[in-house]
């Protein structure tokens, strides 16, 4: 036994849902950019061109409250499929619209079909990759969502003005029906009863990476959608230099702890990572320039924000019991969503009437808020259950 060979993790199922995973989150940030500029194309406001994302992180946020234990009951296996599918039909429509309402109407359903496909992606390589090989396997997942955020920006903004947007659209819906096909050579799950019902709420141990993750979700929200407008505004000519660098920054700050070490208790270092994500959102909003802004601003909250979430994520498996994480998860995750909705509304109100830069500032100090309340949740230490592998945290 000891001279046969292992299995490897890089096969085809985990190299396709890897695939997925990453064109999941480049089609969500290429139209996070891009839809708001169709819209001010259409007729709508600096402030009202940022309510597509707000209704769709509002689906998103709501989705993952069920998607999840949906998953379990399905298979995320035909979670994919169906889902994949879905956002096909999605793309073409949105590809072809006129009219701005219906983008809002659109918003929430596509941001539902995305919750479902993050966390079918999830539970779906968590069961194709081997014992041995899972911790390479998931520090190679995991990389996959950061380089979606990097890339998709990045292309969103540079096919519009060749291509036009209804023919952007078109390729990206071309580019799902591929993987909607490729999905089929994935192993099919065993069918097995789910105990309990859909939705539960969550136990009380949570509600500290709650108010976390909903102070970070406020100000993320304006991030997206008006990153690249103010670049626009000022006339850069990298307009999702932001974005891109906000990515960039997340995996640079992944692969320096991997290769460093976090210590025996990572979740420690929350609060300096909440303190990092402030001190970048602070020179967004505070330093001078443009381009050089963008992109040190981009860099030093990207290191700090994929960690915040990572680390929060890491609490919230090491408090839980298991039989409880799906209703934890799925209240981490509307946290994040739905607040990120609202930032995207409120900030997005603030920028038309007051200015990008008061929007930045505010959310600035909604982060520095967040730091104190990331102090007070790793005071609680967890009970003595088995570490979560950081690496195996897989958002974005």
């Amino acid at each position: 036994m000891d001279g046969a060979k292992r299995p490897g993790f890089l096969t085809v199922p985990f190299l396709v849902v890897c695939s997925f995973y990453f064109l999941v989150f480049a089609a969500g940030y290429q139209l996070f950019p891009v839809v708001p500029l169709r819209l001010r194309e259409l007729g709508a406001s600096l402030a009202e061109s940022g309510r597509f994302q707000t209704a769709f992180m509002l689906g998103s946020g709501f989705g993952a409250l069920f998607t999840g234990p949906l998953g379990d009951r399905l298979g995320p296996r035909r979670v994919l499929r169906v889902a994949s599918l879905a956002v096909v039909g999605i793309l073409l429509v949105y590809a072809v619209l006129k009219v701005r309402w219906v983008f809002y109407l659109l918003a929430p359903v596509h941001g539902l079909l995305w919750s479902a496909l993050r966390t079918a992606s999830i539970a779906k390589v968590g069961g194709i990759l081997p014992l041995e090989h899972r911790a390479q396997g998931l520090s190679l997942f995991g990389l996959t969502g950061p380089g979606g955020v990097a890339v998709g920006p990045l292309v969103g903004l540079w096919l519009m003005p060749h291509l036009g947007f209804a023919w952007m659209l078109v390729l990206l819906a071309g580019v799902f029906a591929v993987l909607h096909t490729l999905i089929g050579v994935l192993p099919r799950e065993e069918t097995k009863a789910v105990d309990g019902a859909v939705f539960q709420w969550p136990d009380r141990a949570i509600w500290g990476p709650v108010v976390v993750m909903g102070l970070v979700g406020l100000s993320f929200g304006p991030m997206p959608p008006y990153s690249a407008q103010e670049a626009k505004a000022l006339g850069l000519a990298w307009p999702s230099a932001f974005l891109t660098c906000f990515a960039l920054g997340m995996m640079a700050m992944r692969g320096l702890l991997a290769l460093t070490g976090m210590g025996r208790r990572p979740t420690a270092l929350m609060p300096g990572m909440a303190a990092l994500t402030a001190l970048g959102y602070g020179l967004l909003a505070f330093l001078p320039g443009g381009l050089a802004r963008h992109v040190a601003a981009g860099l030093v909250y990207g290191a700090g924000y994929g960690m915040v979430h990572t680390l929060m994520l890491t609490h919230l498996l090491e408090t839980t019991p298991p039989h409880r994480r799906g209703a934890a998860a799925g209240a981490f995750f509307f946290a994040f969503d739905a607040a990120t909705a609202l930032g995207s509304l409120g900030l997005g109100w603030v920028m038309e009437h007051g200015g990008f830069r008061r929007g930045w500032s505010i959310g600035a100090g909604l982060m520095v808020l967040a730091i104190p309340v990331a102090r007070r949740v790793v005071r609680k230490r967890p009970p003595m259950t088995p570490m979560a592998d950081p690496s195996a945290i897989l958002e974005a």
